[in-house]
């Protein structure tokens, strides 16, 4: 059953707009994302700490889940099957694992050539990764925190705008030592920022057994 008890607080910090994050979730330990001013996408990747070259399987967290989207109580997947991590806590109710990031290439391809010199998650991701030792070709798919994309019966989707609210969290709950990756989206050619990126707070908790 999804924990209701976060544990108490070990590190909190608050990412700028359009920034991206990083660090070492270790097993037990819960990553709580705030969206401290509302209607901000978070993108996500996730590897296994020991060894990178497991990572965070958005096809199989659908399969295993056989729902489009995430919730709370969704384990995440890795791409070996395992359950990387579980959503323990949900104030939002809806996050997207289809739409992928943005990137100079799409937001060209999507919004204009020129919008091609605009920052996108994909650089965010790049850089954070850089501190690793992981490249442009570890990123795989993501996760997209309080983003909203509805599915059609027809299979297609579209970018809504952001449904969370000013304080709404998602708790994500480490089943195995992570390394979390956080591209705070900066976005501003689709809703899913409000077209107006703002700074998110990620706080880690644990319990005394964790």
């Amino acid at each position: 059953m999804p924990s209701t008890d976060p544990g108490h607080l070990v590190y909190g910090f608050d990412i700028p707009a359009e920034r991206p994050w990083s660090r070492v979730l270790k097993r037990g330990q819960t990553l709580r994302i705030i969206d401290s001013e509302g209607e901000q996408a978070v993108d996500a990747l996730i590897y296994a700490a020991a060894d990178t070259a497991e990572r965070y399987s958005a096809q199989d967290t659908l399969r295993v889940q056989g729902s489009a989207y995430l919730e709370l109580g969704t384990r995440l997947i890795s791409n070996r099957g395992r359950v990387m991590a579980r959503i323990t806590a949900d104030t939002c109710g809806r996050h997207d694992t289809s739409a992928g990031c943005c990137s100079c290439e799409s937001n060209a391809v999507r919004f204009g050539e020129a919008t091609r010199y605009l920052h996108a998650c994909r650089e965010n991701f790049i850089l954070e990764l850089s501190r690793h030792g992981l490249t442009k070709r570890d990123i795989v798919s993501n996760l997209n925190f309080f983003m909203n994309v509805p599915i059609e019966p027809t299979g297609n989707f579209t970018v809504l705008d952001g449904p969370s609210s000013p304080g709404n969290y998602v708790d994500v709950t480490a089943e195995m030592d992570l390394l979390f990756v956080i591209s705070n989206c900066p976005q501003v050619n689709n809703p899913c920022n409000g077209f107006d990126p703002t700074p998110i707070r990620v706080e880690i908790r644990e319990t005394a057994a964790a």
